[in-house]
């Protein structure tokens, strides 16, 4: 019993840092107007899937770890796996989306403003959205 409870403020403790810190950076760059480039854009997309991820699994496991049941219905898993896919899916599309952003600034400074403007961000961004779901109807 001792280790359950251990194991629930474990939980609650990391999952509570990576809550704040992912808010911190949702408010940061939502708020402050220097933050809008196309990174800080795509930042905040990746923080928003982390904060997905986090929430579709680890309240179920801090149920599990702190009343001692180790069961879940089959709805329950079905819609845990589908977001957690989800979620999981399109924090990959947009890392991949982030290293072309930087590829960009790197390889083609003159460019950048072309390449990736707030349009362009918005369809990449989307895109990535819709990979996640149509891999998670998988």
């Amino acid at each position: 019993r001792e280790l359950q409870l251990l194991h629930f403020w474990l939980f609650l403790g990391i999952s509570l840092a990576a809550l704040l810190g992912n808010g911190l950076i949702l408010s940061a760059v939502a708020c402050d107007h220097p933050l809008h480039t196309p990174r800080d854009f795509f930042l905040l997309h990746l923080s928003l899937t982390d904060l997905g991820c986090i929430c579709t699994t680890v309240p179920k496991a801090m149920h599990n770890s702190l009343w001692g049941t180790t069961t879940i219905s089959y709805t329950g898993c079905a819609a845990q796996a589908f977001f957690f896919v989800f979620f999981i899916s399109a924090e990959f599309s947009l890392l991949t989306i982030m290293c072309y952003d930087r590829y960009v600034a790197i390889c083609k400074p003159l460019h950048y403003g072309t390449l990736l403007g707030s349009r362009a961000c918005a369809h990449m961004a989307a895109a990535a959205w819709a990979t996640g779901f149509l891999y998670s109807l998988l």
